[in-house]
């Protein structure tokens, strides 16, 4: 019996996929020779250029995603790969499912670089993955009056860090609050986890032993940052989270907690594999998440990498037309569903300087404002402004690596 998957050859220098190009069905496995993977705005600090050999993969995030590539591949010798369309991703996981845990652990890590950087250049600083910093996660619920959020930090605290050096403080602070230590139900056996409202599910750098898959309500996704509660995400039945702590063993990055009753499916280290295995759908669903955020988190660093901030509002709006997946044509309207204020938060710009930015762009004349919203008149013409500020930005960044 032949194979579903198509065997695909390339010359030296020949371009398998191209960052920006749309229409991405199938991602690639590499089977012989070298490929050379490059992105337009890479990670600071980061190697821009990333060398592939036999059983590595690339172009996953596209094409699970359906969105634009985020990377060009180039090959580097006479390359040979297997092409798997997004619609053949079950049955390959079937057939392999080391490929599947290859492929997550890799997005794991990759996500988790990705916002590091998007962190430091946002906010200038970043936390390091420091168990003792859940302490101050409590403190600063404790400063705020909600005291249920910080005796579950301080909580978890004291059973991760009995002996921390901030424990007989902790200790101290959950008396005051009425809340003794009490170390949770060791019997972890059951999958099914369920939360009232406003019931912390795991903080902020908590080590993790569990992802969750949301089977009713909604979850919200928090971090502290610089004294301040930013709101990530608001999850929705169906979407996984946790998953980061999981597969790298390393301590949450953030803090969920329920919004309105929860129920969870909680999958831990020891049955993850088996259920991958055993769930080709699982693999599907969390690669398929995982490269959205990437796709998202991608887009995110891209833009911080601008210094124009006109060219920053114009790449966040492709960004979200990109999202939405509207069907770019000359002619076609877009209405944001977001107001100019709320963009201006998005992209994190002082209110007056923002609502001046605003201003020059409704100098546009393919862009205007209706009831306070954004309407383009012209996708395309968005699409090669972004293209525009996005080249002047990466020849910047060259420019300033070449004086480094």
């Amino acid at each position: 019996m032949s194979s579903p998957f198509k065997i695909a050859k390339f010359q030296p220098n020949a371009f398998i996929i191209v960052e920006g190009k749309k229409e991405a069905d199938s991602f690639f496995i590499l089977r012989e020779g070298k490929v050379r993977i490059s992105v337009e705005m890479p990670i600071p600090g980061e190697d821009p250029n990333q060398s592939l050999g036999p059983g590595d993969f690339f172009g996953v995030v596209a094409a699970m995603s359906a969105h634009p590539h985020i990377e060009t591949a180039q090959t580097m010798s006479p390359v040979s790969v297997i092409a798997v369309g997004r619609e053949q991703f079950g049955s390959m996981i079937q057939k392999s499912p080391p490929v599947a845990m290859k492929i997550i652990r890799y997005f794991s890590m990759k996500l988790r670089s990705i916002d590091r950087a998007i962190t430091k250049l946002s906010f200038h600083n970043i936390s390091e993955e420091d168990p003792e910093l859940m302490f101050k996660v409590g403190e600063y619920y404790h400063s705020k009056n909600e005291m249920k959020h910080g005796a579950y930090a301080f909580q978890r605290y004291l059973q991760h860090f009995p002996s921390g050096r901030n424990s007989a403080q902790a200790k101290m602070m959950l008396q005051s609050m009425n809340a003794p230590f009490t170390p949770p139900p060791e019997n972890r056996q059951n999958l099914t986890r369920l939360f009232q409202d406003r019931e912390m599910i795991f903080v902020e750098h908590e080590p993790g032993s569990e992802l969750y898959i949301i089977q009713q309500g909604r979850v919200k996704i928090t971090k502290i940052v610089d004294q301040n509660e930013v709101l990530l995400a608001v999850l929705q039945p169906g979407d996984i989270f946790g998953e980061m702590a999981l597969l790298e063993n390393k301590p949450r990055s953030a803090s969920a907690t329920a919004n309105g009753t929860v129920n969870t499916l909680a999958i831990n280290k020891a049955n993850f594999e088996t259920m991958v295995a055993a769930q080709p759908q699982l693999a599907v669903k969390l690669i398929t998440i995982l490269s959205e955020r990437i796709w998202t988190s991608n887009r995110q660093l891209a833009n911080l990498l601008i210094d124009d901030p006109i060219g920053r509002i114009y790449d966040m709006l492709l960004t979200l037309v990109y999202q939405k997946k509207v069907p770019i044509t000359p002619k076609g309207q877009h209405v944001f569903d977001i107001t100019s204020q709320e963009l201006i938060k998005m992209l994190g710009f002082p209110q007056d300087k923002g609502e001046g930015y605003i201003m020059m762009l409704m100098e546009d004349k393919s862009m205007r404002l209706e009831a306070g919203k954004i309407v383009c008149m012209n996708l395309v013409e968005l699409e090669k402004q972004v293209q525009f500020y996005r080249k002047k930005a990466s020849m910047a960044k060259k420019r300033e690596a070449s004086r480094a």
